[in-house]
């Protein structure tokens, strides 16, 4: 049970703690929370550092509660926002937890036999019953104004550079997160609020109601923001879009190939904080890398230790066939084993073309698929011009102008690979 705390430090995971909160952890088994915003049906990887927090938790012998919220979601964190985000029906939200809650229960222990047992909570369950003079008079009066405005939160919002303010929906955040940890310290006995640094308003709200409505005390700690060394945003691919968890919003490939492209500089940090390797391993791999930086020894065990940690071993090795294959270092038959989504994730973009199923019953000549039935070569002349030249493969296997496409030739059932030279692609879909 000891210890966490030394850890989450060696790991670069602490960046404001509260007096008390070192020594709490280390006296009992405390139960500790940390929130989720449910702003889409799954979390990315920007969700990943709260995530190993609760898992950390867990494996020094504490209780991890996940709260997904419900309630502040419908209202929108200003933290960090220069403008209101929009509401979420209900419809929408619920659509939303749920889909939040089947990602959390891949990452901890929910075995209910077991005393430190993770828990999921959802602040909407107790705060859609709760009127709002009930909520001014038991909540709002403990907590006065000025005390609300002193958080940066609200202060970079009402400052003289912002142009659009804030509104009483937004103001009153603070108060419903601080509410949460009251609630769950008086109901499953939660000491522990956790989170980005960026909550730390938020979560002292919350050890302040402890403290002034039931004369409890309540402990925090934050965690520093991910940031990337080059000053851009984390968590973004190339093309600027989210790294989801969810395996059909980011391919597994593609979740591989992200944490492979990190920086020597960057991995040697996201390699404390995102995977549970030891400090003698990390170290030793440090070292490693910096002897033979070309060989990129750290990305690659970054990749695989997240890779396994959210999608699993099966998915890791299609990740790093698909990579193989597309950097060519690979064979035909590692390319024949991919599946279909795999295969997609890999040759995003390249043009595709349809066929008909049957007609690989009888064969399709190489001459005839490379040219009318794909369009891939502008003529049959083309096409049998660069068979010759040997610059013609199918699934990644050099072939001549005899050859013939069959039902064999079809990746996972429904694709074919075609191939001019090094990087020119084609698809054919069997339909």
């Amino acid at each position: 049970m000891s210890g966490l705390i030394a850890e989450l430090q060696w790991r670069g995971l602490i960046h404001t703690i509260m007096p008390g909160t070192e020594e709490q952890l280390e006296k009992e088994m405390t139960t500790g929370y940390c929130g989720f915003d449910p702003t889409a049906d799954s979390l990315h990887v920007g969700s990943l550092v709260p995530i190993i927090l609760l898992m950390h938790m867990q494996r020094h012998g504490h209780k991890p509660i996940a709260l997904v919220g419900g309630a502040t979601g419908m209202i929108g964190d200003p933290t960090g926002k220069s403008a209101e985000r929009n509401l979420l029906d209900e419809e929408t939200l619920d659509k939303f937890v749920k889909g939040i809650h089947a990602q959390l229960e891949r990452f901890l222990d929910f075995d209910s036999s077991k005393p430190n047992a993770a828990v999921m909570v959802n602040n909407y369950d107790w705060m859609k019953d709760f009127s709002f003079i009930d909520f001014a008079r038991t909540v709002g009066k403990h907590i006065t104004v000025n005390y609300m405005m002193a958080k940066d939160s609200v202060k970079s919002r009402l400052g003289a550079d912002s142009t659009v303010g804030m509104s009483f929906t937004e103001f009153t955040y603070q108060l419903i997160q601080g509410y949460d940890f009251l609630h769950l310290y008086r109901t499953m006995n939660a000491k522990l609020q956790f989170g980005g640094s960026d909550q730390w308003g938020n979560i002292t709200t919350g050890t302040e109601l402890i403290r002034r409505v039931d004369q409890g005390e309540g402990f925090a700690f934050t965690c520093p923001l991910t940031t990337k060394s080059d000053g851009t945003k984390f968590g973004k691919s190339e093309g600027g879009e989210n790294v989801w968890l969810d395996k059909n919003r980011t391919s597994p490939y593609k979740f591989y190939q992200f944490w492979l492209n990190q920086s020597d500089e960057d991995s040697e940090k996201y390699i404390k904080i995102y995977t549970f390797l030891s400090q003698g391993e990390i170290n030793e791999l440090i070292e490693k890398h910096r002897t033979e930086p070309h060989l990129r020894h750290l990305q690659k065990k970054l990749a695989e230790e997240i890779t396994t940690l959210v999608h699993g071993k099966e998915e890791l090795e299609n990740a790093i066939k698909a990579s193989e294959v597309l950097f060519g270092k690979s064979t035909t038959e590692d390319l024949m084993s991919l599946n279909a989504e795999t295969f997609l994730a890999v040759f995003e973009g390249v043009p595709q073309a349809s066929i008909a199923k049957s007609e690989l019953n009888e064969g399709i000549n190489i001459v005839d698929a490379l040219s009318e039935k794909s369009g891939f070569l502008s003529s049959k002349s083309e096409a049998r011009r660069d068979l010759k030249a040997n610059a013609i493969s199918v699934n990644k296997e050099k072939v001549g102008e005899e050859f013939s496409l069959t039902e064999k030739d079809l990746i996972s059932g429904q694709y074919i690979l075609l191939q001019k030279g090094k990087k020119n692609y084609f698809i054919l879909i069997a339909e």
